[in-house]
């Protein structure tokens, strides 16, 4: 048997189904490459027993004639985001620490209902607020990528799914669960070569999965291929009762609709997005994916969003006034870690825990979330940053009449190196310049791999959807996947 840790979702479901290999053996050669990587700190905690009992189910199942369940016996790892009951759930936080849920978050459960097993809960950056895993309590993601000029300094995998993108492109899963606030799915996709797609704001019910910004926060999946995103995305959809933002839909069939042929379809080319300072490779590699969905059929046609200059600053305002809201509940009283200092007061209680539990960044964002909620600025800084975020999606409203979906770069560079731009806040922010728009608006949108820079760092091209268009934004990041042919792996070190 071929190293089986070399496939992807579809490749390991259809391995199982037919008896080419057991659930059990694909289960043990995930388990011992998770093991053999800790040097990428690429999880946090790791659940074999979890992995092992999803493929003896699955062997067990085949062996009695029964139709497989949609994910039998493929191993996955989930963001540590998500709830799971029973094992350890942190938001790469120290302030969460030990703290292990009593239920399961909707995606997952329904992720178990299809069959997978989880390898393992996947280091991220602390409470989602990070674009390059530098700020987990737990320390930072080692991408398993490799400069090719000479330098060999350790790279970001992207943030904040920078577990799950590492994960996989090191082969340690087949695919992940991920989250996406303004770029999180997105950004590490592409530093890491691999795929992923933030679907509608609805989609994915978010009841167990630690808050960052409500209004923004999707979950979706992160795998090697666009087939295997929409596999799991199939998986992971569907209305939830139990979240009150949850889209009452049918899960649509988004892997039996794959078609790379684009003939019929306009693709837009926003202007805005050629930014002051583009890399020249960006810009190449834009160019390229314009040309490669030319070739499937799709007509060109540029467009205007003349308020993305103004999606960042917005995002930065509304995303850490959630923050601020939705981390006020770890207070040291109900739950998570508890610092009571000698002599201390309920005040300085509040104080300690928050001071212990949350990290530089996280503290950074709930003070910028509760000065811009704050009586005296509500007005002059939410409310317009709302006003602003309005004007964004009726941008893509209008864009819509030209064209059926968008093309742009997912990211202004390729990944770089830890401590680069730890130092910068706003550096830092800025990785989110391409994914912000987007997620404001609640739109699908997805990266693909699209080529390498000089450097042979993994570089990718984002798709942008209509609501509730996630069938042609997976059709057209397949057309682009089917002609950039992209194979490249990073060399093993770790």
């Amino acid at each position: 048997m071929s190293d089986v840790t070399n496939l992807g979702v579809a490749a390991l479901r259809d391995g199982i189904r037919s008896g080419e290999f057991s659930a059990k053996e694909v289960a043990d050669a995930f388990i011992v490459k998770v093991s053999a990587a800790k040097q990428l700190n690429a999880f946090i905690v790791e659940t074999p027993e979890h992995a092992l009992a999803a493929a003896r189910e699955a062997d067990a199942a085949r062996a009695a004639g029964e139709v497989l369940k949609p994910l039998a016996g493929v191993p996955i790892g989930m963001k540590d985001l998500f709830c799971t009951k029973g094992v350890q759930t942190t938001a790469a936080s120290h302030m969460l620490e030990g703290f292990k849920p009593v239920y399961e978050s909707t995606v997952s459960q329904k992720l178990w209902d299809a069959g997978a097993g989880m390898l393992g809960k996947l280091n991220l950056d602390q409470f989602a607020m990070g674009s390059s895993n530098e700020t987990s309590y737990f320390g930072n993601v080692i991408s398993p990528w490799r400069r090719r000029d000479g330098g060999n300094a350790p790279l970001a995998p992207g943030g904040s799914s920078g577990g799950s993108s590492a994960a996989i492109s090191a082969r340690l899963v087949p695919a992940a669960t991920g989250t996406d606030t303004g770029g999180s799915i997105r950004q590490p996709a592409a530093f890491t070569g691999i795929s992923g797609i933030k679907p509608t704001y609805g989609r994915c019910s978010r009841w167990g999965v630690v808050a960052f910004a409500s209004s923004l926060d999707q979950a979706g999946p992160m795998a090697r291929d666009v087939r295997d995103c929409a596999i799991m995305l199939e998986a992971m959809a569907g209305f939830d009762a139990k979240d009150a933002t949850s889209l009452k839909l049918d899960v649509p069939k988004w892997e039996q609709g794959l078609s790379g042929d684009l003939r019929g379809k306009k693709i837009g080319i926003p202007k805005e997005y050629r930014v002051d300072g583009m890399p020249s490779e960006i810009e190449a590699l834009w160019q390229q994916g314009i040309d490669w969905l030319k070739d499937a059929g799709a007509e060109i046609v540029e467009v205007s969003l003349p308020h993305t200059q103004y999606a960042l600053p917005a995002y930065y305002i509304i995303a850490p006034a959630e923050a601020s809201s939705n981390l006020a509940r770890y207070d040291g009283v109900r739950y998570g870690q508890r610092e009571l200092p000698d002599g201390a007061n309920l005040q300085d209680m509040y104080a300690a825990t928050r001071a212990a539990g949350f990290g530089p960044e996280v503290q950074r964002r709930i003070l910028i979330g509760t000065y811009v909620l704050s009586a005296g600025f509500y007005d002059a800084y939410y409310t317009q940053a709302q006003k602003v975020r309005t004007l964004i999606a009726r941008d893509f409203e209008r864009a819509w009449l030209d064209c059926d979906l968008l093309l742009t770069p997912t990211a202004p560079s390729a990944a770089f190196a830890l401590g680069e731009k730890s130092a910068d806040p706003l550096a830092m922010y800025l990785n989110d310049v391409f994914t912000v728009p987007s997620s404001l608006a609640g739109i699908p949108a997805m990266s693909v791999p699209g080529g390498l820079d000089k450097a042979g760092l993994p570089l990718g091209l984002q798709i942008i959807g209509k609501p509730l268009d996630e069938q042609g934004v997976l059709n057209a990041g397949l057309a682009i996947e089917q002609r950039a042919g992209f194979t490249a792996r990073p060399e093993q070190w770790w």
